[in-house]
Order: C-alpha cells, then structure tokens, then sequence
C-alpha cells in the first residue's frame, strides 16, 4: 500500500464554503484515508518530479472513496515509479454531482495553492461526471489542466433507471439503495445534465479523454448480471455501456477488454493514457470519429420485485427458440434456498451468490443460468423465513427481443411498437406505470397507471420538473401462438416548461 503523508496542513488562508460545513475543509489526511468527504492526500512525493508534468488527481465514483486507487491496485506504484506528483480526494459517495463538483471545485482550489500549478483529474466512473460538474457549473476551469475519465457514465446508466423503477421500491426500501447519486444517474436526467453543460462557451476549454469497456467477467460475478441487464444497450463493462463512456467532444483513447473494476487498475490504463499527460491535444480533436444512432429500446427482460415471508413462487414464460434465460434473484438475504422448475419438470439450482458494491450495493445476487430452455411456464420458488424484499430479473436471449420496443416522441406520448410479421397485434396486453420524482427529491409520487389489452398511445401527463419513470410490463402471443412476457423500462426528464429530455 502506498505511505501516506503523515503531516497535517491546514491551509487556513482558504475559507470553507457554505455547501462543504459537513465536509472537512483544507485538510490534507494524516495516515490511510478515511474516506471522509472533503479530506485529500498527497501521495509519496517522487525524488524527482517528471519533467514537464502536472500533478495527477485521482477522483472516485459512486459508493466508493480514495481507496479504490490504493487497495488492490497498482495506480499508485505506477505513478510513483513514473515520477508524478499525485494527490487522492474524497467526495460524498451518494450525492450528485452538483454537491460533489461544488465540494471538488473547492479542493481544486486548495490543491492549486498547494502545488502551485494546474492539476490532470483521472477520474473513475462516476467521479468523470462529478469532474465536468467541478470545471464547468463550479468555475474550477482554472485549476484543471486535462481530465481523464474511466469508464464514465457520461450519458447515465440504465442500471439507475432499474434501481429507481418501481418494481425495484421494496428492496430499495432495504438497502437505501435510492439516493442523489443513483438518481443523477438515471439515463433521463443525465440527458438534461448533458443539454445544460454541452451548451455551456467553456465546455471546449477542457480537454477530455475517456476509456470504455466490454467485459463483464465471469458467470455470477459481481458485474456479470449487470453486462447481461446491459446487453441490449451495447457492449458494456458490467455497469456503464461503451456509448454512455464517450463524449462527443472527448478524445476517445481506448476501448477495451475492461470490467468496471479492472479499468480503474494502473496496470490495465496508465500506459495507454500516460503519453497525454504531457502531450497537448486539442479539446476538440477526437482521436477516433463516432458516429452512433440512438435505436428504440428493445425487451429484453422480465423483472418483478416484492417481499413476503415464507415461500414465493414466480412465473416466468419462456418463448420457443429462446437460447439461454439468466435469472437474478437480488434481495438483502444472503441465505435464501431458490430453485427453479421447468415446464418438463427438471430442476435447477442458484450456482453462484455475490455481494454488490455498486448500483445496488449490500444486495446480495442470487444467479443461475439456463441454455435451449424448454418452451413453456416456468416457476421459481424462493424460501426464507426472514422478511425478504426482492428484486428478479429474467434475461432472455431471443430473436423476439427486437420485434418488441418502445418508443417516445416529442409530443410527450409512450407507444409500444411491434414486429407484426413476428407478433400477434392482437393479443397484447399488460400494463403501463409512470411515476415522477421532483428535481432533487428521491422520493416517487405515481402519475398515471393504467392496464390495456391493445396496442396504444400513452400520454406523458407534466406533474412538474424531474425525472419521469416509465414501465411497461407486456404480454402477448407470437404469430405462431406461443406465448411471452417482458418488461421494458424508459426514463425521461421533464424541465418546468414541459420540456422533455431523454436518452
């Protein structure tokens, strides 16, 4: 583990600012981190400073804190053994980014007296998002030379909107899993988030540069459902899809073989981004053109949540020519007894069980997976004499997916569109859920829900400025009279004016 300055400097000449009271303010940690908000450290300081560089900032993300660079990771060897002067800071692990780039943009400042010069910000996943907040709405342009972003979820991640839906409220009610940070997140919000700072003379101030990633690791690993819940967006790294990691205006350097995890470690990025640290590349000069088109989301999934002691028994329907299901079981009990029956009677068992640490953090996943699934109802039953509340999620591998997708349009209204060569219009029926929460306010009121049994408009009815969350659980009959079920999920930001933002 890398030493830690053992000094205390208060730098008393910097007034704290009214937002950070909560926070500490011009304090350099004494000893290991203790990820209290507001606390930055120097690392080791080199015997000689790399010609020409400037200090390297490393920034966290969401539910995490300054370790992430020092525990089981080698960042901070590489830096050091490279000569680069290096300073780590912790930010509120569950506060959006307004209240982290204002607190950011405060120790940038702090920083800036210390070393004397501008600062690199390597940033990991949310903590990107929380940098561009600092620099461009914090005024902290000043301080910042150039920002790294790993895996940043630029554009939000879907995982949030899952995290906010309302099949998820019971056991988000559990593991307080809903909070500024994930709500921020939410692919709708981030698309507002995006419209008020891509606008902004200075944004082509600062040069970026993004890392994304397309590995989920292995099956009932801690990111694998997450890459599977993820699929139909896009490769992905378990958490953040590749097209959300890119910013139009950002100098993409490299697309990799990453996990959310692994990408943060110095020996799988520093030496790919290192050469920019002394190199100057022009904020608008992306190194590789991206041209991507926004596609209608595609069903892909089935989720359903709940609580109950006891037993539970949940059915799933499973559509012929599906080639693999994958089932995750997310509650806050670790020692739940699932198995799952098939209409041919054969049964299964969870084969892996895994702790989150990120968008769902303390839940436990309970995972399994099925190949060439027979055709039919299947059931799975839970067992658990404690409360549970739960969350589960059906993936299917399936031609169908894409002859089901939903759509908005400008008009405000939510329309389910379906391949009628594939599907039988007229069998289609299921129900619709809006819900809202206010602009800065986690908590969820209910706008519209309604039960249908054709396919229809869906009017977006304006409850007041904020994110507007969008389920649709559908069921139907093919053309060839078997029968499916899916659930598809869509979020949206609506301004005062009735102005909608979305992904």
């Amino acid at each position: 583990m890398k030493k830690w300055l053992v000094s205390l400097l208060v730098l008393t000449f910097l007034l704290a600012p009214p937002f950070a009271q909560d926070a500490q303010a011009g304090i350099i940690g004494k000893g290991d981190a203790t990820g209290t908000p507001g606390e930055w450290y120097i690392g080791d300081e080199p015997t000689s400073v790399k010609s020409g560089s400037l200090p390297l900032v490393f920034v966290h993300g969401l539910n995490s804190s300054s370790k992430t660079w020092i525990d089981q990771n080698d960042m901070d060897e590489l830096t050091y053994s490279k000569n680069y002067q290096t300073a780590y800071i912790d930010l509120y692990p569950t506060k959006n980014m307004w209240d982290n780039g204002q607190l950011l943009a405060s120790k940038l400042k702090e920083m800036n007296a210390y070393f004397g010069k501008k600062v690199i910000l390597v940033t990991h996943s949310k903590g990107g998002v929380d940098a561009q907040a600092a620099i461009v709405h914090a005024n902290a342009q000043q301080y910042v030379d150039k920002v790294i972003t790993l895996s940043t979820p630029h554009k939000g991640s879907q995982l949030a909107d899952l995290a906010h839906s309302s099949w998820a409220g019971w056991l988000a009610a559990i593991i307080g899993n809903r909070n500024d940070a994930t709500y921020s997140l939410q692919t709708g919000y981030m698309s507002y988030f995006r419209s008020v700072t891509d606008s902004k003379p200075t944004i082509s101030a600062t040069p970026y540069y993004t890392f994304g990633g397309t590995s989920w690791g292995s099956f009932g690993g801690a990111l694998y459902w997450g890459g599977l819940y993820l699929r139909p967006y896009g490769p992905n790294d378990g958490a953040v899809t590749v097209t959300s990691s890119r910013l139009p205006y950002g100098n993409e350097i490299r697309v990799g073989n990453w996990d959310h995890f692994s990408i943060r470690t110095g020996s799988a990025t520093f030496n790919l981004f290192e050469p920019y640290l002394t190199q100057s590349v022009p904020a608008f000069a992306p190194l590789n053109s991206l041209n991507e088109t926004t596609e209608p989301e595609e069903a892909s999934v089935l989720i359903r949540g709940g609580e109950f002691n006891g037993t539970k028994v949940e059915k799933i329907q499973i559509e012929p020519n599906t080639k693999s299901i994958a089932i995750d079981w997310m509650s806050q009990n670790k020692d739940s007894v699932i198995t799952l029956q098939g209409p041919d009677q054969k049964t299964y068992t969870v084969t892996n069980t895994t702790q989150d640490t990120g968008m769902f953090e303390g839940a436990f996943h309970h995972q399994m997976k099925v190949n060439t699934p027979t055709a039919g109802t299947w059931k799975l039953k839970v067992k658990q004499p404690r409360k549970e509340s739960y969350l589960m999620q059906v993936a299917y591998e399936s031609e169908l997916n894409e002859d089901l997708q939903i759509e908005m349009s400008n008009a405000k209204e939510v329309k389910l569109q379906v391949n009628s060569a594939k599907i039988d219009q007229k069998s289609i029926e299921g129900s619709i859920v809006i819900q809202y929460s206010q602009n800065g306010k986690n908590k969820q009121k209910k706008v519209s829900q309604e039960e249908f049994n054709s396919l229809k408009s869906f009017p977006m009815k304006h409850a007041g400025e904020g994110v507007y969350h969008i389920m649709l659980d559908v069921n139907g009959k093919t053309t060839k009279g078997a029968s499916f079920e899916r659930t598809i999920l869509h979020t949206v930001y609506m301004d005062a004016n009735g102005k909608v933002y979305q992904p």
